[in-house]
This record gives C-alpha cells, sequence and structure tokens, in this order.
C-alpha cells in the first residue's frame, strides 16, 4: 500500500523475518543458558514493563475509537479507500500494533529469565511468532479499513492482561487477582468477536480483500482451539495438589489477537 511505504520496518520482509529468527533463538539459547543457574527475579523490570504496554495499549485503544469515529468507519464491513485522512489516521495506530508485537517478545524473554519453562507453551510461542508477521503483511497491504476491528478489541484485553501482569509482581495485589479465569474468557470471545466481524464483510462485502478476510477467520480460529484446549486443562479438570497452587501463583495468560 502507497500510503504506508516509506514507513519503519515495513520496506522489507527481512527485519521482520530475522526478528522473529532471533526471538526464536534467544528462546532456545535462553534454556540452555539458565539450565544451570538460579532464576532472576526482574521484579522492577516487570512493573516497568507491563505498565508501559499497558499505556501503549491504552493508546491504540483510544486512537482507534477516535479514528474509526472520525472516519464514520462501518462495524459491518470498511473497505480501504473511502475514509480519507481517516485511513491515515488508523494506519498510523495500527504500525503501532505491529511494532508492539515485538516489544512483547520480552513476554517470553522474562519467562527465559525467571525459569517459567511451563510458561513457554506452544500456544504462547505460536502466538507470539506469528502475530508479527501477519502484521507486517496487514500493514503493507490493509492496513486500514476492515482490518481496526481486531487491534480495537484486542487492545482493550491487553489493558486489563498487562495490568494484571503487573499487578501479579507484587506480592501484597495477588489475593486480589481472582480474575484471571474471566479474563481468559474474555480473551475467548475476543476471537470469535473477531471471527464473526471478519465473516460478516465476506457475507456482505464492501471491496475489502476476500481472500484476507477468509485467512483472517481461519488463524482466529487455530487460537480459539488452543485456547479453548489450555481454558480446559486449566480450569475444567480436577486439578492435583500441585497444579492447584500452581494455578494461584501463576501469571499465565496467553496474548490475544
Amino acid at each position: 500500500d502507497a500510503r504506508v511505504r516509506g514507513w519503519f520496518l515495513l520496506d522489507s520482509y527481512l527485519p521482520t523475518f530475522f526478528l522473529t529468527g532471533a526471538y526464536l533463538l534467544c528462546i532456545w539459547l535462553g534454556n540452555k543458558f539458565m539450565k544451570d543457574r538460579p532464576p532472576f527475579s526482574l521484579r522492577a523490570h516487570l512493573i516497568v514493563y507491563n505498565l508501559g504496554i499497558t499505556l501503549l495499549s491504552l493508546y491504540m485503544l483510544i486512537e482507534l475509537i477516535l479514528a474509526t469515529w472520525e472516519g464514520g468507519y462501518n462495524l459491518q464491513c470498511q473497505n480501504l479507500h473511502s475514509a480519507g485522512e481517516a485511513d491515515i489516521r488508523v494506519a498510523k495506530v495500527l504500525w503501532w500494533y505491529y511494532f508492539s508485537k515485538v516489544i512483547e517478545f520480552m513476554d517470553t524473554i522474562f519467562f527465559v529469565l525467571r525459569k517459567k519453562s511451563s510458561q513457554i507453551t506452544f500456544l504462547h510461542v505460536y502466538h507470539h511468532a506469528t502475530m508479527f508477521n501477519i502484521w507486517w503483511c496487514v500493514l503493507n497491504w490493509i492496513p486500514c479499513g476492515q482490518s481496526f476491528f481486531g487491534p480495537t478489541l484486542n487492545s482493550f484485553i491487553h489493558v486489563l492482561m498487562y495490568s494484571y501482569y503487573g499487578l501479579s509482581v507484587i506480592p501484597s495485589m495477588r489475593k486480589y487477582l481472582w480474575w484471571k479465569k474471566y479474563l481468559t474468557q474474555a480473551q475467548l470471545i475476543q476471537f470469535l468477536l473477531t471471527i464473526v466481524h471478519t465473516l460478516s464483510a465476506a457475507v456482505k462485502p464492501c471491496g475489502f480483500p476476500f481472500g484476507c478476510l477468509m485467512f483472517q477467520s481461519s488463524y482466529m480460529a487455530t487460537l480459539v482451539i488452543l485456547f479453548i484446549n489450555f481454558y480446559i486443562k486449566t480450569y475444567r479438570k480436577a486439578p492435583s495438589r500441585t497444579a492447584v497452587k500452581e494455578a494461584h501463583g501463576s501469571t499465565e495468560i496467553k496474548n490475544g489477537f
């Protein structure tokens, strides 16, 4: 898309590809490095990091709401070339959304340094690695229009989620974090709403690329399946005594779309 030509990291796929490769390599090498070493606490780092992601997510949420309101965006289906300057405003926020995905690689790096290997699941790594790459494609070909909906919902979820993460680092606050289960449910609802929104544009098209709608629906379906599996394992099966302890002490919540 000519409107994003020259934007940082977008002109070539190579930086996104190599950053993703470096992320996967850091997980592998990091686990080897930490194998015979004690875990780092990183409490102050985690508080600052989670506060930063919370504020960035809040900015993206507010800016997407204002930009789509300014452009008179249609919730049912919005094409790529109808809102003028508002489309550019949406694209700028979606660039930050894309860039936030490389920042969120630090979620996993913190798990590695704290030796929380049980939290580095297939779902966690799959989500982090694919999102950064998918959003490079989104920004290059469909940087506004219908693409706004998922990031708007996800920015709201991330405000809640990273607030939870930050609070969970503070021991005195953990007794107030009874709502983890409901946050996971909210993430699942987010995925389902995004699928419904995407398919509604396929049923009553407005010029938004049909193939992109089908890909997004399929990708979101994989997240729904993986999250349901995570939810059942965490909340539905009768837990052992150890599992109960881990469930109350864990801050593992997987990021959404």
